[in-house]
Parts: C-alpha cells; structure tokens; sequence
C-alpha cells in the first residue's frame, strides 16, 4: 500500500482536484442565481402499489435511461444517478441542493474525490479496505498492469489492461493526449483477475455479496447510492482498483428491485 501524502506525484493529482474546485467556485460565481432560479427538472418517483408491494417487470418506468432521481430522508436528500462526475446535470443537482443549504448525498467533494484513482484508494485504504498497489508516472509503468488516465477528461470507466510494453505504449499515449498529463498505474499480479459489483446504498447482491463489508464502508466514505466497484482479486484478496458510474440498464433484475424499492421507501435508509 502507497503512502502518497508526502509525493509530489500526489500533491500533483491534489492540484488536479484544486483546479476543478476553482473552476467550480467560478461557474457558481457566474450562474449561481439561474442555477437556484432555473433548476433542471429532477423526475420524483411516483409509484403505484398492490398490496404494498410493486412488482418491478420488463415495462417499468421508474429507472429510465439518464433520469435523475431525489429522495429525501431525515431531511437528507439523496440524489440517484447513473454517473455523477463533474459537470454533469446529477453533479450540478448535487451543488443545487448544497447552495440551497440543504444536506445532500453525496456531496460535491465526495463526487471528485471518488472518480480520482489516487485520492479514492487512500481514502478508502484509510478504512482498512485492502486496495491496489498504485503509483504515478509520465511513461514509465510496471508490466503487468491496469492504466487509468489523470487528466480533465479522463474517466474512471476508461482503463486498460496491458501485459507488454506496445500495449502499454498504445494505452498510455491514449490516456495521457500524448504525454501531456499523467497516469495512475496499478500492478496487476500473475494469476489476478477483474471482478465488478454494484453497490446500493452500500448494498450488493448474489455473488458480490463476498464483498458486501467492503460495499458498506466504501458507501459510508462516498455516500454515493449506486456506483460500480471494480476490484483485482488474487486468491481470496479482493483489493479495490477504481470507483466507476454504471447504467440502470446494466443492472440485473435483482439489482433494478433493490434500487427501485429505495425510490419507491420500501426499502428504508
């Protein structure tokens, strides 16, 4: 595990985080009034129920395609989406309800700090949850490997996996725009493998439920209610490799239920 709160590598991604918070500060300068006065739209659910219970089929529409979903809970308002990073309407949603002065989950800060590679595993290291070995470099990387991009526009769903070094230099001239910013790399072992799970509210189902503590703390850290959690896992050890948004189309049926009774308060935070 990196202890990176004295790299200058780290200090740099930090700076990363600095610049879109003061990018952030300006565009609230400039809009705050149109974004309180003129709010996007934001669908609350509306439910019908048979004996208190929905049955969730192939024609419901409460998880619609890019929708954006608020529930509100001990004056805590929840905001439900497929992808939170910065500069999308769920991310705006978000700062709405904190310039309002209301308690919102998850927060702008959390939102950043979780599509981060480096910042999200220290936080969640910091938790006890095992989690990738990384580091930062301009070109040089370990083989094998599991590259993510640092830059503005690099998101957490666009990594790569290379065993050699074309491959490598492929990945890295694609995430970098040819060697402008830096990477995160992660040491990928011989004999590991990709698994994915989805958490809700910290909650998983099936077969991720093998890393069902570790959904609940990562929800306890980001308060981010659906988020899709990509881990390396070698032998028994499940080590956290990124934080990443997922489609409601993606999610199993199962999934769609759980997800759909929070909306609807048949499933009470």
């Amino acid at each position: 595990m990196n202890n990176r709160s004295k790299d200058s590598n780290f200090s740099e991604i930090t700076d990363i985080k600095k610049q879109k918070s003061n990018s952030i500060t300006s565009i609230l300068q400039t809009s705050k009034s149109a974004i309180i006065a003129s709010p996007p739209p934001l669908p609350f659910i509306e439910t019908t129920k048979k004996n208190g219970f929905k049955i969730h089929g192939k024609k419901d529409q409460m998880l619609q395609k890019d929708a954006v979903y608020v529930i509100k809970r001990n004056d805590i308002y929840h905001v439900i989406s497929e992808n939170y990073y910065y500069k999308t309407e769920p991310y705006y949603a978000i700062l709405r309800h904190e310039l309002e002065g209301k308690s919102v989950d998850p927060s702008s800060s959390n939102v950043l700090d979780a599509y981060v590679i480096p910042i999200c595993l220290e936080r969640v290291a910091c938790a006890k949850i095992p989690i990738c070995e990384w580091g930062i470099s301009q070109a040089y990387v370990p083989l094998p490997a599991i590259l993510y991009g640092l830059n503005y526009f690099a998101t957490t769903l666009d990594y790569f996996v290379v065993n050699d070094n074309e491959k490598a230099k492929d990945a890295i001239k694609h995430i970098t725009n040819n060697g402008k910013y830096p990477f995160c790399y992660q040491k990928y072992p011989d004999g590991a493998k990709i698994c994915t799970c989805i958490s809700i509210f910290g909650k998983t189902i099936g077969e991720c439920n093998i890393v069902a503590e570790y959904a609940q703390k990562i929800y306890e850290i980001f308060k981010i209610p659906l988020v899709k959690m990509v881990f390396v896992k070698l032998g028994d050890i499940y080590a956290l490799s990124s934080l990443s948004p997922t489609r409601y189309a993606q999610l199993s049926e199962s999934e769609r239920s759980l997800l759909s009774a929070y909306l609807s308060n048949q499933e009470f935070l």
